[in-house]
């Protein structure tokens, strides 16, 4: 049996969803795994596994900008992430020695790897897109993500090889590093049997993300659903222990919703 911790990036939702499915595996195969994050992340692997032992560990102070590019709040904010880093890989040795932790898979965490464990790092962006007068740093950005990549074990892309799979340029425009591999796409609802629908509503709009875009997406979802004739189920990505319900004009919001 081997001791396996999980950590998924907290930026938005999705990096905690896709480890479920990895993290079932992990269980199936009679391995102990526990897992660590922070924020909605980390509630939601609470919920999702209220049996495993979890951690928090502080992912890097992203916040995005008010206005449509991300580029220069996230370039501002790039120095604290390489801090972080160095403070989470030491925080990762640590913890591998009190908890003797067999495998670390890490969700885009740049500094969760360590020498004398089975690491692995989960990634469907090899590359970083960049808008259109900054393209030149796609390259560099690669070369510096691709250094980041090759200090782990294994490096996880959750994805498909063929036609470019689902991610496009984002891991297929530039070489993988040698440890990589396409792992195939990754769903939480692989195990879902199919189930009696209660209500039917002519459009869906499921949020997440870093603030406060998301913030501003979801007003904007509101204005442009609420008085519609048909009816809208809006999911605002907020996991908190109990699922809030919210009418607004002909839109049903939850803050969150169970798998089944």
């Amino acid at each position: 049996m081997k001791r396996v911790l999980v950590c998924p990036l907290n930026w938005g939702l999705g990096h905690a969803t896709r480890c479920v499915p990895l993290i079932r595996k992990e269980l199936e195969e009679g391995n102990e795994v526990m897992f660590a994050g922070d924020g909605y992340p980390l509630l939601f692997l609470k919920k999702q596994f209220p049996q495993l032992k979890s951690f928090l560990s502080k992912s890097y102070p992203i916040r995005y900008s008010k206005g449509n590019s991300m580029v220069w709040q996230i370039i501002r904010v790039t120095p604290f992430v390489f801090l972080r880093m160095r403070s989470e890989n030491k925080w990762l040795r640590e913890l591998c020695k009190k908890e003797k932790i067999d495998k670390v898979i890490s969700d885009n965490r740049f500094g969760l790897w360590n020498k004398d464990v089975h690491s692995v790092y989960m990634t469907h962006q090899v590359m970083v897109k960049m808008p259109d007068g900054l393209k030149f740093l796609e390259k560099p950005l690669y070369r510096l993500h691709k250094k980041i990549m090759e200090q782990y074990t294994e490096c996880w892309i959750p994805d498909i090889e063929e036609n470019r799979g689902l991610s496009g340029d984002l891991s297929h425009q530039f070489p993988l590093p040698k440890n990589a591999k396409y792992i195939g796409v990754l769903s939480r609802f692989d195990n879902l049997t199919e189930i009696e629908k209660d209500e039917t509503y002519h459009n869906v709009v499921i949020l997440s993300g870093v603030e406060p875009q998301r913030s501003i997406f979801e007003e904007r979802m509101i204005k442009e659903y609420k008085d519609k004739e048909e009816k809208t189920l809006m999911i605002i990505g907020k996991p908190n222990k109990d699922i809030e319900e919210k009418k607004i004009g002909n839109i049903t919001q939850y803050t969150h919703l169970d798998d089944e």
